[in-house]
């Protein structure tokens, strides 16, 4: 049975991606920062599959340590989608003034934490059959947008953590997947107070990710809306 570690999956992408696997009969080791809500999240995906749920911080190394050890005794690893991260302060402030210590924190939580699980699990992830970890990033991280100063570096940070662990690790496939703007928690706290109901839910970008992990493509970075990622006949 394929095992996937999904950070961050008590709600948004991270808990549609869940249910998307746990319908393709994945064993999985969810977390989150919020433990009621990672325990719903469990509780609906354990009537589809085996699910462990470790709420926590992952920016905390006893944690991911914690997370690791799950891992093991799942019996291995396939994939791991480092999914969990933080906006910043809400509204975001320009660079100028943006509090160092809470930029340090989105540091922390969006880029260092990605990177330092994805160390404790290498050997897992080696001796898996699918191999792969996938970063979960930003179009604020190529984009420069006034006010996503601290976000978007951070995930212009995991974006090139992920190139050159791609290049570092031939035998593993690294991906950062840029889903787009979608109707989120998140996203809303990002525009305070604003009708963000145009964007797309999270279901929407599901199909692609999934198409990136089923199939062969090189490590890289890929955008849901990639003709790569579209529907078989289609692009």
């Amino acid at each position: 049975m394929s095992v996937a570690l999904v950070t961050g999956a008590s709600r948004g992408l991270g808990l549609t991606l869940a249910r998307a696997l746990a319908e393709r009969g994945w064993r999985l080791v969810i977390d989150a920062r919020e433990p009621r809500a990672l325990e719903v999240a469990r509780t609906e995906l354990a009537s589809r599959a085996d699910v462990v749920a470790v709420p926590g911080d992952v920016a905390d190394p006893r944690h991911r340590e914690g997370l690791a050890v799950v891992v093991r005794d799942a019996g291995g690893l396939d994939l791991l989608v480092n999914n969990a991260s933080v906006l910043g302060p809400s509204p975001q402030p320009g660079l100028a003034d943006y509090p160092i210590e809470e930029l340090e924190r989105v540091y922390r939580v969006n880029a260092v934490a990605p990177l330092a699980l994805t160390q404790l699990l290498l050997p897992q992830l080696r001796a898996g059959t699918g191999r792969t970890v996938v970063n979960v990033t930003s179009d604020a991280a190529v984009e420069p947008y006034a006010g996503w100063g601290g976000y978007g570096s951070s995930k212009a940070a995991l974006d090139q953590l992920s190139a050159i662990l791609g290049a570092e690790h031939p035998e593993l496939r690294v991906y950062a997947f840029d889903p787009g703007d979608m109707r989120t928690r998140m996203h809303q706290d990002a525009f305070p107070g604003e009708d963000i109901s145009d964007r797309p839910e999270p279901e929407s970008v599901v199909p692609p990710l999934l198409r990136l992990v089923d199939g062969e493509l090189p490590s890289g970075r890929y955008r849901a809306s990639d003709p790569a990622l579209a529907p078989e006949g289609r692009g």
